[in-house]
């Protein structure tokens, strides 16, 4: 890649130029205190900081001074780049301020191996709290009294296994342990309800879990189940004056002996929690699947697929339900949130006030940058309250917006008046690049007949019918759904005339069922739904047949090691980052992490059909002899504990023996070793990755017309 440097340059130029001087996210209630984030500019991390929120000021003037500048009675409470600058490396897992707001504690890792470490801030000094530093944490969860902290800890495959609290200012010199979970198959995670009532210990595993309760009051009362784990059966839960809420996919009724794998929402009296008994229950409608929820006073968010595309919708609490106790969403009047487009990514913000009404999200699509919007849920109102912002675009994108800047006079504290924001609707336009770019989402028919959404973005005026490059990324696994949202990176790609398509294959999130089909013995369905889709691209005239690459990550690179191995000539060029290729050695060894974890994702090998099926696909074990396989850039990360660094190492020395000695192209092992599974972590570290991987396209498939 030395013959590169100067394009390298150029795109990391060009990413650096498009990232705002500084990145800032806007406050957020909590309490009596405004709780923000930014990154300063010339600096790689963020800083969590606050502000008190007091009667002089009140919440208009303190957005409006934030927005100004940061100055003030502003309190720096964590400096990720202080960190950094220590250790050379750092990512933090988990913050957890207390009810108090007097305590902060967070996680962690500063080699890239996930080993987390806890630490306790006291806010009023910012001193680090005696004895508060522990190992191989990973959730945390207070108690009310905001002395007592409970947290979960690793095993040696860094399996969060163990509950235990710890008591600041006590004299104790052990933590207290409060539960154990014996089975490898199962993580422990602990949180704490919205209203901070109760804290849950949650046993999951890939495909099951149980979920017990401690009251927050009374933290040393020791901890209640919920309901007894079953197979494949999931539950979740919230809490709402007396009466939990839970999200499950329990079969609805005694005579069905298995889930059909879809969500629904339950109720269950707080005094009757021993009884195991869920009544009312509220049902999704037919074209519709529950995905997640939050919960607030007086108010239940619903994460929700709707004809297969994302959305948002709000019920008001107490639900009524009379004399029936079952109930279709439709007949709770829900509220939808009005979003930009079918292709719309949905981040909920942090959303720590149980009392506040209004609920934040961060929404963003392939040609939309990130949008902040607080929804009203009383008054059923939005306001969009800040955009990120896109330097250095080019100067003839049409109609779109350029950056949506923070208007202090109409959306700062727009929810007094119902029809002024019922009239701003259309007024509050999302701003998006859709002028100058084209995303639109197909649907490709798979090797079995089953509709394969792909979703296709290109500049209208850079593109080339059959003739430009493209780059297909594909993930389909452990029912995740591809990330879509905005990244100005893509630019440099787009710009030059290449197309970006989008994958959702079956493995992958949308349904219940669509993750069933493309996991354990079904898994070739997701690697020939992958292959369809770079069929699809060519035979269409998107890509031109000679110029399509392919890129995944950690599972995703499976997905395209295998496409590779199946369909070697469909591809020019591929990137597999961090990729999880060597399946079946992997699972035969239950001493690394996951392992064990992932049986119920790809299958367990000690079972013969199950060994068989992995067989089948796992790429390392299937690279074809003496055929022309594309050009390829094999990453991996020294520090990995999720995908060994010698998967990736393995695969390029055997594909470099076997592949055909008169083909001209090669393959790259690029190993970081500071980073871990997801990389370095800054914002112009990640610049310069993206930098690398792109100037290796551009090499090897080149642009639109052979420029570069």
């Amino acid at each position: 890649m030395d013959d590169t440097q100067n394009l390298q340059r150029t795109l990391l130029e060009e990413m650096k130029n498009r990232l705002p001087t500084q990145i800032s996210t806007p406050p957020e209630r909590w309490g009596h205190w405004l709780y923000y984030q930014y990154i300063p500019e010339g600096k790689e991390y963020p800083v969590l900081c606050r502000r008190l929120e007091t009667e002089e000021s009140g919440l208009l003037k303190t957005l409006l001074n934030y927005a100004k500048g940061h100055f003030g009675m502003e309190q720096v409470l964590l400096d990720w780049n202080q960190i950094a600058e220590q250790h050379g490396y750092v990512h933090v897992g988990t913050c957890r301020v207390s009810p108090d707001h007097k305590f902060l504690a967070y996680t962690l890792d500063i080699t890239g191996n996930e080993q987390f470490l806890l630490q306790v801030k006291d806010l009023s000094n910012e001193y680090i709290v005696s004895r508060s530093q522990v190992d191989g944490v990973v959730s945390l969860a207070w108690a009310q009294d905001s002395t007592t902290l409970f947290y979960t800890v690793s095993d040696e495959n860094q399996r969060p296994y163990r509950v235990l609290f710890t008591k600041l200012g006590s004299d104790e010199i052990d933590d207290v342990p409060v539960f154990t979970e014996s089975n490898s198959s199962f993580c422990v995670d602990i949180t704490s309800t919205k209203d901070g009532k109760f804290i849950t210990v949650n046993s999951n595993s890939r495909t099951s879990s149980e979920v017990y309760v401690i009251d927050a009051t009374n933290p040393l009362d020791g901890l209640q189940r919920v309901r007894e784990r079953v197979s494949g059966v999931r539950y979740f839960l919230e809490h709402h004056y007396g009466v939990f809420y839970i999200l499950t996919n329990a079969p609805l009724s005694e005579s069905e002996d298995r889930s059909d794998g879809n969500y629904y929402l339950a109720q269950c009296q707080v005094a009757d929690i021993q009884s195991s008994d869920w009544q009312n229950i509220i049902l999704p409608s037919e074209d519709m699947s529950f995905q997640d929820m939050d919960i607030f006073n007086g108010h239940l968010v619903l994460f929700v697929n709707k004809k297969s595309f994302p959305a948002l919708c709000s019920v008001n609490l107490p639900i009524k339900f009379n004399s029936v106790n079952q109930l279709e969403i439709e007949n709770l009047d829900p509220w939808f949130f009005p979003l930009p487009s079918s292709q719309c990514n949905i981040v909920p913000g942090s959303n720590h006030d149980f009392m506040n009404p209004v609920y934040r999200v961060v929404l963003s699509s392939p040609v939309m940058p990130g949008v902040v919007v607080d929804y009203n849920m009383s008054e059923q109102i939005f306001s969009i309250v800040q955009q990120e912002k896109v330097r250095d675009i080019p100067g003839d994108c049409g109609s779109c917006s350029l950056a949506y800047e923070l208007d202090t006079s109409e959306h700062l504290d727009p929810l007094n008046d119902k029809d002024k924001n019922n009239l701003n609707i259309e007024l509050q336009r999302w701003k998006d690049f859709s002028g100058a770019y084209c995303c639109k989402t197909m649907e490709v028919i798979s090797h079995d007949g089953v509709r394969v959404p792909l979703t296709i973005l290109y500049s209208r005026k850079a593109w080339q019918r059959g003739q430009s490059p493209g780059l297909l990324e594909g993930y389909g696994a452990y029912g995740e759904v591809l990330d879509k949202s905005w990244c100005s990176d893509r630019l440099s790609l787009l710009d030059r005339g290449w197309v970006l398509a989008f994958a959702d294959v079956r493995g992958g999130g949308g349904h219940s069922l669509w993750h069933k089909d493309g996991s354990g013995l079904n898994k070739c369905n997701s690697i020939y739904d992958f292959i369809s889709c770079g069929n699809y691209l060519v035979s269409e005239g998107y890509v031109h047949r000679d110029r399509l690459g392919a890129i995944g990550f950690s599972a995703g690179g499976l997905l395209v090691g295998a496409a590779i191995n199946m369909n070697p000539n469909l591809f020019r060029a591929a990137i597999l980052k961090v990729p999880f290729l060597d399946a079946c050695n992997t699972l035969l060894d239950p001493s690394l992490p996951l392992t064990l974890l992932d049986y119920e994702e790809f299958g367990n090998p000690q079972i013969q059909s199950q060994f068989e099926s992995i067989l089948s696909y796992s790429p390392y074990d299937n690279i074809p002899r003496d055929a022309c396989l594309p050009s390829m850039l094999v990453t991996a990360s020294f520090h990995d504990s999720r995908v060994g660094v010698w998967e990736a190492a393995k695969w390029v020395a055997r594909t470099r023996d076997i592949s055909c000695s008169h083909c001209s192209r090669s393959v790259i092992l690029k190993t970081n070793m500071t980073g871990g599974h997801f990389g370095e972590g800054g914002c112009y570290s990640q610049c310069e990755e993206t930098a690398y991987d792109y100037a290796f396209l551009m090499k090897t498939i080149g642009n639109v017309n052979g420029n570069k």
